[in-house]
């Protein structure tokens, strides 16, 4: 029942931080023989997603590290409305994990993109998108979003960071 209600918050957009571990629900990834999560699958890509720096190498500051990078998403394929957007993270063996989900307020907060409506061919930037934690790992992150058009069709957009354990000297 746990999961149920844990999930059914995370389709809603309701969740907007990382989950933790003993709150994770399933992977949304059950074809393991596929690269991209089940929601992502069978969408047409229609907005770029990218990243930099990317692959991120942390930063130590005081005893925290620090990755920082920022993320960019531009609609391809005219005028569209955003749906969700969020990320799936892969640090061990395991795959898939979902991690961030954002409602259309914290990605228009985040991404300077007033009520999550992406202009075609305008880039819209999150600028501090920092990972940040006591240790030092390595994992990479799939962040993805899904958005319509005026007709209801959606589309996803989806970009991979790596996020490297090892400081550079």
């Amino acid at each position: 029942m746990r999961t149920f209600i844990l999930l059914t918050i995370l389709v809603a957009g309701l969740l907007t931080g990382p989950i933790t571990t003993a709150q994770r629900p399933s992977s949304g990834w059950s074809d393991k023989s596929r690269l991209l999560p089940d929601k992502l699958r069978s969408l047409p890509v229609g907005l770029t997603l990218w990243h930099t720096n990317n692959p991120c190498v942390p930063t130590l500051e005081g005893d925290t590290y620090y990755w920082k990078h920022s993320t960019m998403v531009r609609a391809e394929v005219g005028d569209l409305e955003l749906v969700e957007a969020g990320s799936f993270i892969w640090y061990d063996s395991t795959g898939w994990h979902p991690n961030m989900s954002y409602d259309t307020n914290l990605f228009a907060e985040k991404f300077n993109c007033p009520s999550g409506k992406l202009k075609s061919g305008q880039t819209y930037t999150f600028g501090k998108n920092w990972r940040f934690g006591k240790q030092a790992y390595g994992g990479d992150a799939l962040w993805y979003i899904i958005a319509r058009d005026r007709s209801g069709k959606l589309y996803k957009g989806y970009g991979l960071i790596e996020t490297e354990g090892k400081l550079t000297h």
